[in-house]
């Protein structure tokens, strides 16, 4: 059993605290949840029966149709249901007494009811896994165990609204507009050397997860209707705006939101050829990005930042 309660704030408001997924997990069997770590070393030891939920494929609705005059039905899109992950949570505190209502709080104060979201990671086999969460059931017994030792198992279920899970390390990749070859220079040499150029415009990536990712991507400027189209798919974002060199335009295809230095909306500056936001999904698999504005300085940048996703 630990020795102490892994409290990370003195100010009380540490446990709620939305910390980096799973940097507090140091080994396997571990799990973080917010600011309270369970598994081997913590008071707070997960049941030999594990988690529930946490490998599964959640359940999904599907736009399968019936055959009218054919067995069967014709396959349609299926979209995954939220994913509920369920476990049992032994309290062993060192002693009865304030160790157990120390134990128990930071108990509380993690498991509240809460309309935020935070990350709950755990990690098997060297693998950190993590979902955004919400906790929808907290049972703990008070029976004459729990009363007279402090011991006692709790029912814990959280609901992740995204069934996906992800890497924990957030991956970016960073490009400026296209910039030409500099060309030849006199006097001509053989073999003539046409000079490299400092910018594509394009760079590749991966998501190297079995699920469908959705990035977010920043276009700063200066430019105009910047653009970024993914190559493999053809999928493209595409904005009617003018960035200067202070602006920054973010576009969060998860949450299909479009917005201009943090808080102004620009969804309407959508091109008529720009795809819908929630559409433009990274594909497991690797993936070539193109940004294009109209006009541009070299210093212009796209930056993606997305992280590998799993079922």
């Amino acid at each position: 059993m630990a020795a102490t309660t892994n409290i990370l704030s003195d100010s009380g408001s540490g446990l709620a605290d939305d910390l980096p997924p799973g940097s507090l997990i140091t080994c396997d069997g571990q799990l973080q949840w917010a600011g309270l770590l369970m598994g081997p070393g913590t008071p707070y030891q997960v049941d030999s029966n594990g988690l529930t939920g946490w490998e599964d494929i959640p359940d999904f609705d599907t736009s399968d149709a019936d055959r009218p005059t054919a067995h069967g039905s014709w396959p349609g899109s299926r979209y995954a249901k939220p994913r509920k992950v369920s476990g049992q949570i032994w309290l062993l505190p060192d002693s009865a007494g304030a160790a157990t209502v120390d134990t128990v709080r930071a108990l509380r104060q993690a498991l509240s009811l809460s309309d935020d979201e935070r990350w709950l990671s755990v990690r098997l086999h060297g693998e950190i896994l993590t979902v955004r969460a919400r906790v929808s059931q907290r049972v703990m017994p008070t029976d004459r165990t729990y009363a007279l030792q402090g011991i006692t198992r709790a029912a814990v279920q959280w609901q992740a609204d995204d069934p996906r899970r992800y890497a924990v390390a957030e991956q970016v990749a960073v490009t400026g507009p296209p910039q030409p070859e500099p060309g030849l220079t006199w006097n001509l040499t053989w073999p003539l050397d046409w000079g490299q150029a400092l910018s594509t415009g394009d760079v590749s990536a991966a998501n190297d997860g079995s699920a469908p990712t959705q990035p977010v991507i920043s276009f700063t400027g200066p430019c105009t209707n910047p653009s970024v189209t993914e190559q493999v798919s053809g999928r493209r974002l595409r904005y009617n705006i003018v960035l200067t060199a202070t602006d920054e335009l973010v576009v969060d295809t998860a949450t299909g939101t479009v917005t201009l230095n943090g808080t102004t909306s620009r969804l309407d500056t959508a091109a008529a050829d720009s795809g819908p936001e929630e559409l433009f999904t990274f594909e497991p698999g690797e993936f070539e990005l193109s940004f294009r504005p109209e006009t541009s300085t070299p210093d212009a940048r796209m930056t993606v930042s997305w992280r590998s996703a799993e079922w």
